[in-house]
Formats: C-alpha cells, structure tokens, sequence
C-alpha cells in the first residue's frame, strides 16, 4: 500500500497532541490510512478514534494523562463531576470513567471509558488547568460541589463538601462563590453547610 499521497497530509497531525479519525478525515486522510500510520510509528493510536502524532510534546503527569487527551478530543468539553473531585481531592472515589459535561444542547460524542454529560449554563465556574503544556476546561471547585449534589449520591456529594469545607490555605473554601452557584443552579446546600459546620 503506497502512503506516498497521504504523507504530506499527515505531517500537519505528527505534532499534534491529540486528533480524531474525524479530524483525519476532514483533511483528506481516509480513516483506513490512519493503522497504516500508526504502524509506520508517525501517529499513535490512543483509544478507538483518538490519535495523537508520534512527534507531539504533552508532558503530563500520567496520572491525568488519559482524561487530558479524552477532554482535548471533545471541543466543547469540561471535566466534570468524579473526574473534577479526582483532580481536586475532593472524593475518594477511583476514576473508572472520564466524566465529561458537554453543551445540553450538542450531540453527545463517543469516547471510550467516558461519560458523557449534557449541561446547561456551562459558562458557571468555567475554568482551565494546565497540564503539561496543555491547557484543559474544567469546573471549578465550588460548580463541581454543587454539580455533585445534582448528579451523584447523597453520599459521594456530602463527603466532597465535608472536604471541601475543611481545606486551608489558599485552597479554603470561598463560601460566598459556592452559594451563588448553589443559588443559580438551584440547589439548597445551607442545611448541609450548617451539619458540617456546627
């Protein structure tokens, strides 16, 4: 099979730190020529659809580094809920999944091992990490309290406002910002704020 047609395309994905086979395709690169340039070690294979170029600088700790490459593959992506109280210590709850939250309105992707979540009001506590020299969206710690108490168990949701209540320094709790998420997005948390803080 001759890539000769192919190569100059794909030299634009080689540094690139994560693609999809979409992404492939819109350039002009047939999804079949993606193994083919994979065994020839110039792009590299990380899930069913995700690529990355074999020339691509990400320097993430390996902790984060699959749910980084999972968040840079969906564009209007910001981690969320296990996925945000993993990377803050918020929960002690293993990451089985990547959770992802996406515009209430958008079509969910397909990623594996990834949940999936349609929210509105994205815009809430919106922010970014770097990793590496990747910068990744994701919730702040106040939207993904809140978020906790709306999509996960009572259980899970209390624990990370226990601990989220008792950090210190600069990562103490802003009570103010948590409240006016809280408010907007219609939870009622002062009962649980006054059992964890009397």
């Amino acid at each position: 099979m001759t890539s000769s047609k192919y190569d100059a395309m794909i030299q634009a994905f080689t540094q690139t730190p994560v693609f999809t086979a979409a992404d492939a395709r819109a350039a002009g690169i047939p999804v079949r020529m993606l193994s083919h340039f994979c065994k020839k070690r110039v792009i590299e294979r990380v899930s069913r659809g995700i690529y990355r170029g074999s020339q691509a600088k990400i320097e993430i700790n390996f902790q984060w580094e699959d749910l980084a490459l999972v968040a840079m593959s969906i564009p209007n992506g910001v981690i969320c809920l296990i996925s945000a109280l993993c990377y803050y210590g918020l929960t002690d709850q293993i990451m089985r999944q990547f959770w992802i939250a996406v515009p209430h309105a958008s079509k969910s992707p397909q990623r594996p091992k990834t949940r999936i979540i349609r929210m509105r009001n994205m815009e809430l506590g919106q922010t970014e990490i770097q990793l590496g020299i990747t910068h990744i969206k994701i919730f702040d710690k106040e939207r993904t309290v809140v978020d906790a108490f709306r999509y996960l168990s009572k259980e899970i949701a209390i624990k990370a406002l226990q601990v989220y209540l008792c950090q210190k320094g600069s990562a103490k709790p802003n009570l103010d910002k948590l409240l006016k998420y809280a408010k907007a997005l219609r939870v009622d948390l002062h009962p649980f704020i006054m059992a964890l803080t009397t």
